[in-house]
């Protein structure tokens, strides 16, 4: 399978990441600790659409996997220098996936000298992906 960036002209990549989760394990955490870990790792907007959806462990899952690429696109995993709800994903005009930054990672973009994230996600009934890449224009 090829793998097609399209950046923009004089685009350059800066930063590529990937992360893979069974669902079932995002349900077991959810039976376990229910809404202390959803209100922990997503954003209220995040949690809103998850909620609303019929399986809502998938999505969970999906931006599981994706605040982890995007961590993985900075080096830094999560932790002090990127924290679980500064990546937000959320939705654009055509359902893509987009990337809301907090103050945090908006200061991290910068200083790795990126202007943007492309973000791709995708679940079956068994796993969520993401993949995530720092461009700048």
């Amino acid at each position: 399978m090829a793998l097609d960036i399209q950046l923009p002209p004089g685009g350059v990549l800066i930063g590529l990441g990937a992360d893979i989760i069974e669902i079932a394990r995002i349900r077991s955490v959810l039976l376990r600790h229910g809404d202390r870990f959803v209100e922990r790792i997503l954003t209220e907007e995040e949690r809103t659409y998850c909620q609303g959806m019929a399986h809502p462990e998938k999505h969970i899952a999906a931006r599981f996997a994706a605040k982890e690429a995007v961590s993985k696109c900075f080096t830094t995993g999560i932790g002090s220098e990127l924290g679980w709800k500064s990546v937000s994903v959320y939705h654009g005009p055509r359902h893509q996936p987009l990337v809301r930054l907090d103050q945090q990672g908006s200061a991290l973009l910068a200083h790795v000298g990126a202007t943007q994230i492309l973000l791709t996600l995708s679940h079956t009934e068994n796993y969520a992906m993401a993949v995530a890449a720092l461009v700048r224009a």
